[in-house]
């Protein structure tokens, strides 16, 4: 099993378009095979004194797959190469962290 974080930038004020269509991507990543998990995720405002500063124009994405080879079929789905075409005026940066369990 590998753990993926993508933390993805967005253009300031564009973050609530941008989830609305992530949250339509959600289910076809979710019927991937491989896919054991998917889903997007916003900066929560704790006041725990390690917290990073609250990043308003951030989502972050929280995936696991069974495997590496699971994640490149992933990356390259055809409902991924529409998305990403459909948010790219959106989207100011992307950041991958593909990790394993220790």
């Amino acid at each position: 099993m590998i753990h993926v974080i993508a933390t993805i930038e967005l253009v300031e004020g564009k973050r609530d378009a941008f989830l609305n269509r992530v949250h339509q991507l959600v289910p076809k990543v979710q019927a991937e095979t491989g896919c054991l998990e998917y889903g997007p995720a916003v900066d929560v405002p704790t006041g725990i004194k390690v917290q990073i500063p609250v990043r308003e124009n951030v989502v972050t994405i929280v995936e696991k797959w069974a495997d590496l080879k699971a994640l490149e079929a992933h990356l390259s789905a055809p409902h991924m190469l529409e998305y990403r075409g459909e948010v790219k005026s959106m989207v100011v940066g992307t950041k991958l962290q593909v990790l394993q369990p220790a």
